[in-house]
């Protein structure tokens, strides 16, 4: 086995092989951290396509008068004259507070 390190090129090889894989500035694990980063940044680009896919048909919505009045009523409980507004909440969607004894 050691007859084999006594070769010049093997040993050279060995040394560029160990060199190239964990030492160099393009080494594979530096590649691995890499492709990693890179597979985040897709997924991130999805995510931020399907809520620009929200935002517009949000706009979409909004920009009709019935949109607006809709959003008006229902997130700022807004009404017209001589018009009555019940809000009906329920109990699974209350937060119930904890009393102190």
């Amino acid at each position: 086995m050691f007859k084999y390190f006594k070769n010049i090129f093997i040993l050279v090889f060995v040394v560029f092989a160990v060199w190239m894989l964990f030492i160099d500035s393009n080494s594979l694990l530096i590649h691995r951290e890499l492709n990693e980063d890179i597979n985040d940044l897709k997924n991130e680009k999805e995510y931020y396509k399907k809520e620009i896919e929200k935002d517009k048909k949000a706009i979409k919505d909004l920009s009709t008068d019935e949109g607006i009045e809709k959003l008006a009523r229902e997130k700022y409980y807004m009404k017209k004259e001589n018009e009555d507004i019940y809000i009906i909440e329920y109990e699974d969607s209350l937060k119930l507070e904890k009393k102190d004894e």
